[in-house]
């Protein structure tokens, strides 16, 4: 067995890896924003677009972690 045939077999490992840290981020960014929405109501509109900020800096993650098990090994 070569490491063409083993990395055919470690992508799909790789695409569940790389969802996971990102979706722990995603759970704690939504979760502080709801505890500080809940601690000052008024500042509801800005804490909510600072989340889908920070969301979709934490999303970027998990394409990248896709985009890396794409790359061929030599």
């Amino acid at each position: 067995m070569d490491l063409a045939e083993l990395t055919g077999h470690i992508a799909p490992v790789a695409f569940g890896i790389a969802t996971i840290g990102p979706a722990i981020g995603v759970g704690l960014v939504v979760g502080k924003t709801v505890e500080a929405v809940a601690r000052q109501p008024e500042l509801q509109g800005r804490l909510t677009g600072l989340m889908f900020l920070g969301i979709a800096f934490t999303e970027a993650l998990a394409f990248i972690g896709i985009a890396v098990a794409f790359i061929p090994f030599p």
